[in-house]
Parts: C-alpha cells; sequence; structure tokens
C-alpha cells in the first residue's frame, strides 16, 4: 500500500510535470512571434523553458509535436471563452453572435500567434490540420443552432442554416487570419464586420 509521504511524491512529480510542459508551450508561443514557426527550433524552446533538449525530448518528440499541443491548448480555451455565448438561450440570438464574435476577436488578439500557425500549419502537419477543422466544426454546429433559433430552416438547403453558418465560420476564420498577417490594430473593427454579415442573415423581425 502506498504511503503518504510516497503519494505525495507522487503528485509533486506530476506538478512539476505539468509546469514544465507548460513552460515548454509558454516559450513555444512566444517564439511564434520570434523567430517564428520555421525558424523556431527545439533548442529554442528547451533553451526557454529552462531544460535541455534531452528533457524536452521526454515530453515531445519534435517540434511539430509542440505545435500541435499548443493549438490544442489555445483551440481550448477558444471552446471555453468564446462559445459560450452560444450555449445560453437566453440570449437573443443577435446578441449571442455578436458576443460569441467578440470573444473570437480577443483569442486572436491575445494568441495570434498560435491561430496564424494553426492556419498556416493546417496542410503541413495534419494532426493541426484535424485540430483546425474540428474547432471550425464545433463554431458551426453551435452558430447553427442559434441561427435556427432565430428561424432559419434547419435543412439541407444552400440558404439554410447549416450552410449558412459552415461558410460564415469559415468566412470568419479568414477574414480575422488576414487582419492579423496585415494590420492586427485593426481586430475590433473586423469584429463589428464580421458581426454585421452574422447579423444579416437573420430574419428581419428576430431581436
Amino acid at each position: 500500500m502506498a504511503t503518504s509521504t510516497s503519494r505525495r511524491r507522487h503528485r509533486d512529480t506530476l506538478r512539476k510535470g505539468e509546469l514544465r510542459e507548460k513552460a515548454i508551450l509558454d516559450t513555444a508561443e512566444s517564439l511564434l512571434a520570434e523567430p517564428g514557426p520555421d525558424a523556431m527550433t527545439v533548442e529554442d524552446i528547451a533553451r526557454g523553458a529552462g531544460i535541455s533538449r534531452g528533457s524536452l525530448y521526454f515530453y515531445f518528440g519534435s517540434k511539430n509535436e509542440v505545435l500541435t499541443a499548443l493549438v490544442a491548448r489555445t483551440l481550448e480555451q477558444l471552446r471555453s471563452t468564446a462559445l459560450v455565448p452560444t450555449a445560453d438561450t437566453d440570449l437573443p440570438p443577435r446578441e449571442a453572435i455578436a458576443l460569441a464574435v467578440q470573444g473570437t476577436e480577443s483569442m486572436w488578439r491575445e494568441h495570434g500567434s498560435v491561430m496564424r500557425t494553426a492556419v498556416e500549419y493546417s496542410a503541413l502537419v495534419p494532426e493541426i490540420g484535424d485540430l483546425w477543422t474540428e474547432a471550425i466544426a464545433t463554431s458551426r454546429d453551435a452558430l447553427t443552432l442559434i441561427l435556427v433559433r432565430a428561424g432559419l430552416p434547419d435543412g439541407p438547403a444552400p440558404t439554410d442554416a447549416p450552410a449558412l453558418a459552415q461558410s460564415l465560420c469559415w468566412m470568419t476564420e479568414r477574414t480575422f487570419y488576414r487582419t492579423t498577417v496585415e494590420s492586427p490594430d485593426q481586430l475590433p473593427t473586423t469584429a463589428r464586420t464580421c458581426t454585421e454579415i452574422w447579423h444579416r442573415v437573420i430574419p428581419d423581425n428576430n431581436p
């Protein structure tokens, strides 16, 4: 039977591992801005996290594995923040959409380097591509429910809620991506534009 001392040591070891993994991911995110994902090396990440290259390989097998974990962490935060208003059925549809877009803008502003890397590496690293596609699908499903609640048909037609939500989610992703690449200071303007486009598909008799 494990003693209280051995259990405490086990918890301490897990805690140290979690902190070290967080340090690796935090360092990788800071390096995405400079020198960027292509120039960033495993040595850079390990040095920034205060560990050896060999120690880093205990947690991740390659730079791409680090990037994949970083994208996964960021997208989990996106789901737990930006998409929260979409589940509140007490919110009017227009308000829920506006809050979701605002939350998305916040994620692009605070974690733009990770979000851009997810877009740019989706075709290069299948795991990142799968994560990004899944995130868009989750957003699409959540926004589809709002559009249905606003009065749009939940059918297969190209003008029904599912098809509109699919196209509008990809439009929102691409618009925010281009803004962070070309003029990050315009993110609030981009959010207002995207919100307006979403709102225009809602029937006029819906708040």
